[in-house]
């Protein structure tokens, strides 16, 4: 993609009048614009991934534990406590996702409403209190009655913070920061074992059972956290309290720039045939569906797959550990090069074919051995975290405009998460130790998802040079007010695969 267009330097006047600022956020009217200082502008962004990416990844680590304590806990003794027998787990596990993919969309909407400080620390009160009452509760019932409410606690944070994340970075820096922010769910991954087997040493104490305190302790520390959360968590840049006036205006241009004209400030009735009919979001729920299949396996079911090794509960923890770190770096040298290079495609692809090999190793465990099937595990983990955060952001920069990215990321993740509900029913009792269901239907879903990647980078080179030969210019014909709320259908916006 030829971005040249974007990083043009225009000359800025900093006098009232000179600049008109749209619901979104983004300058559009620039007349007599002087370079941007290239150093202010190197402080600015530093400051911003200070004040956005710890706290969001600290608070998004916490409800991932909180999501995938279940497998922990399974290890301590809580289908036997419970009663749940056959696939009572997986259904656990299943009821989850109902009101996590429903109320996505309701909740970044309302997001765009609200402060996101307000929003995203009122929810996470919340589910610390569900989580709470995970371990607490008598019966299978109660216990899936705490599954459902946790999902729709939970539904608006990650794709609350991917859309807030979006609004503050260029395109090319996206990737790069979101990685950030999304290794800290794979690091959490990684000490959530640890913690866990820690936590279960209280059992007996309250008459509590081991698997008891890793909800309630945990549950506890997300409310403690989500109260004092309020004050720390930004805001959208047009408000956003950590700037200076001179570092919002330079926030507000730099963003303009990159996004050329691509604005959509009105949900009207345009608007949304416009958002909801973008054959882009559908191809990019499918990209992400097919990986995060992968992702909630190994966060459901490492644990339980490391101990059918042949190993004990807690060695098995403890060698879950290292698959995480080198997730972790996988994930954030991807990042780094695909933002260097701008270029998506390739590295989404890389990731696939890295786990289509461990899935292949783990369907044919019968005939290897017990280190080659630990190998096939990092393997999966470490495409997964490659493609999986690559398919986010992919599609967020392929959208223009505050309500278009509103609703691009919770269509994506919610739907998305089907992947999740698969994930929490291809894996058999009665199959364990092979699972040949769950692997065979996590690799097809992996080629679906390179498949769907493969689609979504044709798909934005052809309407590129569409663009490139004027095909879409009689879009600008439209009335004025229209032509302002075109989001990326504008003709100036240009696509990056």
């Amino acid at each position: 993609m030829d971005i040249s267009t974007y990083e043009k330097p225009i000359l800025f006047d900093s006098s009232p009048g000179s600049m008109s600022i749209s619901e979104d956020g983004l300058s559009h009217h620039l007349p007599h614009l002087e370079p941007i200082d290239r150093a202010a502008e190197k402080r600015l962004v530093r400051k911003c991934d200070l004040y956005l990416i710890p706290v969001l990844s600290l608070l998004y680590s916490l409800a991932f534990i909180d999501r995938i304590n279940i497998g922990n806990a399974r290890l301590q003794g809580l289908e036997n406590d419970l009663k749940m027998k056959g696939q009572d787990y997986n259904v656990a596990l299943f009821v989850f996702f109902i009101p996590y993919i429903l109320f996505e969309v309701p909740s970044n909407l309302l997001i765009r409403k609200l402060a996101p400080s307000t929003w995203l620390s009122s929810i996470m009160i919340l589910w610390g209190i569900v989580t709470v009452c995970l371990g607490v509760t008598q019966s299978f019932p109660g216990f899936v009655v705490c599954r459902f409410f946790l999902g729709l606690c939970e539904a608006g944070f990650f794709p609350g913070c991917m859309y807030l994340i979006s609004m503050y970075y260029r395109r090319y820096e996206l990737q790069w920061r979101f990685n950030l922010f999304f290794s800290a769910v794979i690091l959490a991954g990684a000490w959530s074992g640890l913690l866990a087997y820690a936590l279960a040493k209280l059992a007996g104490i309250g008459g509590y059972d081991g698997w008891r305190w890793i909800f309630i302790i945990e549950g506890l520390a997300t409310f403690a956290f989500a109260v004092i959360s309020r004050f720390f968590i930004v805001d959208w840049p047009e408000t956003a309290k950590f700037l200076t006036p001179a570092e919002r205006q330079l926030l507000i241009r730099r963003l303009s720039e990159d996004m050329a004209e691509a604005r959509m400030d009105r949900l009207d009735s345009k608007a949304r045939r416009r958002a909801f009919g973008d054959w882009k979001i559908y191809v990019g729920i499918l990209m992400y569906l097919g990986v995060n299949n992968t992702g909630y396996s190994t966060s459901f079911f490492t644990p339980t797959i490391l101990s059918e090794l042949g190993w004990t509960a807690v060695r098995a923890q403890v060698l879950s550990i290292p698959i995480y770190v080198v997730a972790t770096v996988t994930c954030l040298v991807s990042a780094l090069l695909t933002d260097r290079l701008q270029h998506r495609y390739a590295f989404a692809m890389l990731g696939v074919v890295t786990v289509s090999i461990g899935y292949i190793i783990l369907l044919a465990q019968g005939s290897v051995s017990v280190g080659a099937r630990y190998f096939a595990v990092y393997l999966v983990m470490a495409g997964g975290y490659i493609t999986q955060p690559i398919t986010l952001v992919w599609l967020s920069n392929n959208m223009g405009g505050h309500y278009k990215r509103s609703i691009n990321a919770a269509m994506q993740i919610g739907f998305g998460n089907f992947g999740g509900i698969i994930a929490s029913n291809i894996y058999i009792t009665k199959q364990k130790p092979r699972y040949p269901v769950g692997y065979g239907v996590s690799l097809a879903l992996i080629w679906m998802c390179g498949l769907a990647c493969t689609v979504f980078a044709i798909g934005l080179r052809l309407e590129n040079k569409r663009r490139e030969r004027g095909e879409r210019d009689g879009r600008l014909s439209l009335a004025k007010e229209e032509v302002e709320n075109l989001g990326d259908e504008h003709p100036k916006f240009r696509f990056t695969y």
